[in-house]
């Protein structure tokens, strides 16, 4: 598993540096569900998991969130903040270079929301999983908001492809975990009972389930 997890930073690293800006400058259909759900319960700071080059990171700053947005990508990270200070977000946008299998780097109950589209169903296994959403719990204040969104095992690329282990399969150079009901309800232990919404994404279409959920207040 690690060397998938290294072969995936490569891959995205390449993929970023050949497509700059390749989800384009609108925000996804998860992102749009999510800064409501956070400016509704009053969030003003938001954590991002996996921002990539932005999208969704920008658009939470146009909503007026103060984003921390995290990637194992420089270069995509590069690019959000190019796209953040041509935009006049700068101010409104923080990036840090991080690998989600390592502890968050931020204090314990010190931001409002929280947020991942795609990134728990990268090439993590269902124990970094686990670790990741309970370092989400950490790091967010009581009553605070997990929106995230996976591929799940009702998707056509599930159970095809190259086995990585666990229900991770790789397409096209990219692996992808795929979640089944049982994963996520296990992840929700310890918070509030999820809200899982499927949609579909993409071209295949991609199908994937978008969860929130909430630290107990």
């Amino acid at each position: 598993m690690a060397d998938l997890a290294g072969d995936q930073r490569d891959q995205w690293q390449q993929t970023y540096a050949d497509h700059p800006g390749m989800y384009g400058t609108q925000p996804s259909e998860a992102a749009v569900h999510a800064a409501e759900v956070f400016l509704s319960h009053g969030a003003r700071t938001v954590l991002e998991l996996g921002a990539g080059h932005g999208r969704d990171t920008l658009y939470f700053a146009r909503r007026g969130l103060a984003v921390h947005a995290l990637d194992f990508s420089p270069v995509g990270l590069d690019q959000l903040r190019g796209a953040a200070t041509d935009a006049g977000l700068d101010e409104l946008v923080t990036t840090t270079t991080h690998d989600v299998r390592l502890p968050l780097p931020l204090e314990a109950a010190s931001v409002d929301a929280a947020y991942a589209h795609m990134l728990l169903c990268m090439a993590l296994s269902t124990h970094q999983i686990h670790a990741v959403v309970a370092e989400v719990h950490r790091v967010l204040r009581p009553g605070g908001a997990f929106v995230y969104t996976v591929r799940h095992t009702g998707d056509a690329h599930y159970g095809t492809g190259i086995h990585r282990g666990d229900d991770i399969y790789e397409h096209g150079g990219f692996a992808v975990h795929f979640f089944d009901r049982a994963l996520v309800d296990s992840l929700a232990e310890g918070w509030t009972s999820p809200e899982i919404h499927p949609f579909t994404e993409g071209d295949l279409p991609r199908r994937l389930w978008r969860i929130t959920q909430h630290r107990h207040g």
